[in-house]
């Protein structure tokens, strides 16, 4: 038995199979792209700071956690990043570690420092030594067998999962002889020498490797992050299995799984390699401290973040300044009361509605309208969680009526689906997809003209309404209907026509489509929340129950469904869904309204992509099947406000906000208050963290050139043929090709609040408080005057935002 140590492993198989949890945890989850929505990419460093993990990155993945120095030059320069924001990033940072003075560290920002290594892999090593790209080899083979085993329907042979993924790809590996024709000889006897569990053959390899105990957590995620998404798809499944109370082994076994191949190649190349891996090994064991160029890093990153918050203050303070205090509800009645989805593209659209006629309201809410339901689209048995990853879906629905005439209406339609799905299958099974080709391929000449050509339709499905399955009970309707309007505060001033709007992205041959839906819908459009829910508040048995509750809900109210489409600015109405001829020149005027304000956002948008130049350009990207930028998605995002919409009705905000609108006067005991800090605000920093990582870190953290990408297994994308799975987001989701139309900017949560009782919700959630207290996000306190009063500064403590700390020990 090969063994660098002279004993064996002083440690238990216990000891490193924690070391191996703990690795494991500290890779982000990857959605399959059915249903992709934003991951923060530094998941699991959320319990340390910025240079801390940048620290940790350095090492086990040679990446950077910020952006390069001369981009924080370039803005100093510009004067976007003022000496004030420097300041007050310097005195924000402990004395102990920060440059001495604001010239200093102004000096430090024009200094490049290197592009960071990580510490090297048994495969970075045998490469060296040999002239053998390993690395790339052992990249190769594994996405190879993964492709298969992670497959979830693109392919027509399933391979064998029954026991696990160490022994599945343990039983292919026996047979492969691929690394011993590239020069690994007696690869294929090595695998079948290895124990028949993962846990032993984890900890097998840890003492032919002569690991200390020390080395474990940092090398096993070194080795994870060399797998790329692989180990995010697996980190996936047990991210799910957990949710439903269970457990998954899947990102345990691909460790294993990695662990062969470094014993494998130590093995062979032991004399070349020996030595040096000694010293590696020992790299992996030293304690993970930042430098000092790390907290430099991190000082000019809050700087950047400083500077867009002294942005938004000064435009809070303008808009106090001429609207001081929250507005009194006008007497007269709404014309319209539109919901949107937070998502920070609803800001543009909502303002250019606003801007018709001042008898339009719209409202902020998070885009599943707080219905938690596996839905069935019609004729699938597909089950589709639209409601935030963090959460359980609470019930079930399908699309299609419940009655049995609506049945037999619905049954051609359903069989026609089914025979499309079928049809699709049969022209790419192996044995008719040539023959299939051969015949009826002169055929789709006329389909790939209209691709081509832009004249495809957006392929939005129109399913029928959405029910609930089974059937709800009045009283969980009306408590579901009850917890939905008070948290969105919306409980009395009801105008006739209320419109809830989901929204989705209309793209063709986009990979990456579903992560241009709701978030908050899993990764879906949310249409179908929207339409359930005003299914729900038409209910007439339901808004007697609301009124006896004090929601009196008129009798001449109508709730409609809707869907915002973010690609065009199209809105579609669902008013089949409720007939009423009473309403129908409501109807009719707030189309009016919403192809008007389509225009206006539209041609707003127009200025950020590039090529797009009028509205109906904008239009034309979501059928251009060669358009590799339809929408710039949530990029820019730079802050939260849960607010009265009064306090940032009459501001531009960009589209870079998520606007929720929130009014702590009518929430009795904080409860919704507790609710947007521990689900709305966690999923916008996620998106936000996606974004920032996928900037900062594109090599690590994002999905590589979209020119590139091929599908793969129905759950991600490689670049090229092969290799590894690529997670995050396309560099072209992010760059404009000149540059970054994405500011990497820790997201800004404001809101409108009692300080004593966010700081409550804080200390009973201390995995959001991490988030703040280690600045992953930063928190402000607005005043009653809607200006951004106060700062949270950590460790449940507050300060004066509006001084810096000079003034406040001066004041003092």
């Amino acid at each position: 038995m090969l063994t660098i140590a002279e004993t064996a492993s002083p440690f238990d198989t216990k000891t490193i199979l924690d070391a191996a949890d703990r690795a494991g945890r500290a890779i982000p989850p990857l959605w399959p792209l059915a249903s992709s929505v934003a991951v923060n990419p530094f998941l699991g460093q959320t319990g340390e700071r910025l240079e801390a993990t940048a620290a940790r990155l350095r090492r086990v993945a040679g990446t950077r956690a910020t952006m390069p120095r001369n981009w924080y030059a370039d803005r100093i320069d510009a004067g976007e990043i003022a000496d004030a924001d420097l300041a007050a990033a310097l005195e924000a940072a402990p004395p102990a570690i920060r440059p001495a003075s604001l010239a200093a560290l102004k000096q430090a920002a024009r200094i490049e420092l290197p592009e960071p290594i990580a510490l090297p892999t048994l495969a970075d090593l045998a490469g060296e030594a040999s002239g053998i790209d390993w690395p790339g080899f052992v990249a190769e083979r594994f996405g190879h067998w993964a492709a298969g085993y992670f497959d979830q329907g693109q392919a027509l042979w399933e391979m064998p999962r029954a026991n696990g993924a160490y022994l599945s790809w343990r039983a292919s590996a026996i047979h492969d002889l691929t690394p011993e024709i590239a020069g690994l000889k007696g690869f294929a006897a090595s695998v079948a020498a290895t124990p028949e569990t993962a846990a032993e053959a984890i900890a097998t390899a840890v003492e032919h490797l002569g690991l200390r105990e020390d080395a474990l957590e940092a090398y096993f995620h070194r080795l994870l992050t060399s797998l790329g998404g692989w180990a995010q798809a697996a980190r996936y499944r047990l991210w799910q299995a957990e949710l439903a109370g269970t457990s998954d082994t899947s990102l345990t076994e691909l460790l294993a799984i990695r662990l062969v191949f470094e014993v494998a190649l130590l093995r062979h190349y032991r004399d070349d390699i020996a030595r040096r891996w000694r010293a590696v090994a020992d790299g992996f064991a030293k304690p993970i401290l930042p430098t000092p160029d790390d907290h430099i890093d991190a000082i000019l990153q809050e700087a950047a973040e400083r500077a867009s918050q002294r942005r938004l203050a000064a435009r809070f303070a303008e808009a106090a300044s001429k609207h001081p205090g929250v507005s009194a509800p006008s007497a007269g009645r709404p014309a319209l009361q539109m919901a949107f989805c937070i998502d920070v593209r609803s800001e543009v659209f909502r303002r250019s509605l606003e801007s018709l006629d001042p008898a339009i309201q719209t409202l902020g809410f998070a885009g599943f309208f707080g219905l938690r339901v596996d839905h069935h689209r019609f004729a699938s048995d597909v089950v589709e969680a639209r409601l935030p990853v963090l959460l359980n879906a609470a019930l079930e629905t399908r699309a299609g009526a419940p009655t049995a005439e609506m049945e037999n209406k619905d049954h051609a339609k359903r069989i026609a689906l089914r025979a499309k799905r079928a049809w699709g299958r049969f022209k790419l099974a192996a044995i008719s997809s040539f023959a299939f080709v051969e015949a009826t391929g002169p055929v789709y000449v006329g389909k790939l003209l209209r691709d081509g050509l832009g004249l495809k339709a957006d392929g939005r499905s129109e399913d029928p309404q959405p029910r609930f399955d089974p059937e709800l009970d009045l009283e969980t309707k009306v408590a579901t209907a009850a917890t939905v309007l008070n948290a969105m505060s919306l409980t009395g001033g009801f105008a006739r026509l209320v419109v809830l709007a989901g929204h989705g992205a209309s793209v063709v041959n986009n990979p990456h489509h579903s992560a241009l839906h709701c978030g908050a819908c899993g990764g879906y459009s949310g249409e179908v929340n929207a339409r359930l829910l005003a299914g729900l508040l038409n209910d007439r048995a339901v808004r007697e129950e609301l009124a006896r509750r004090g929601i009196a809900i008129p009798a001449d109210t109508l709730f409609l469904g809707a869907r915002h489409d973010t690609t065009t600015d199209g809105v579609t109405l669902y008013a089949e869904d409720h007939v009423s001829r009473d309403h129908a020149k409501d109807i009719d005027r707030v189309k009016g309204w919403l192809e008007a304000a389509g225009a206006l956002a539209r041609t707003e948008r127009s200025h950020r992509l590039p090529g797009a130049d009028t509205s109906e350009a904008v239009m034309a990207r979501a059928r251009d099947w060669a358009q590799l930028r339809p929408e710039w998605g949530l990029a820019g995002c730079e802050a939260f406000i849960a607010a009265p919409r009064a306090r940032t009705s009459s501001l531009d905000l960009g589209g870079r906000a998520f606007l929720h609108d929130y009014d702590w006067r009518r929430d009795d005991g904080f409860g919704v208050l507790e609710l947007i800090l521990t689900a709305p605000v966690v999923v916008a920093s996620w998106i936000s963290l996606q974004y920032y990582g996928s900037t900062v870190a594109p090599e690590i953290f994002g999905a590589g050139n979209k020119l590139l990408h091929n599908v793969t297994g129905g759950i991600g994308v490689v670049e090229g043929n092969g290799g590894l799975l690529r997670g995050g987001l396309p560099w072209q989701s992010v760059h404009n090709g000149e540059d970054f139309v994405h500011e990497p900017l820790r997201l800004s949560v404001l809101v409108e609040a009692p300080r004593e009782e966010i700081t409550a919700i804080l200390e009973r959630h201390p995995e959001v408080r991490a988030l703040f207290d280690n600045k992953w996000l930063h928190l402000f306190a607005l005043d009653e005057a809607g200006r951004l009063a106060f700062r949270y500064d950590g460790n449940l403590g507050w300060e004066d935002a509006t001084a810096n700390k000079a003034e406040r020990k001066e004041a003092a």
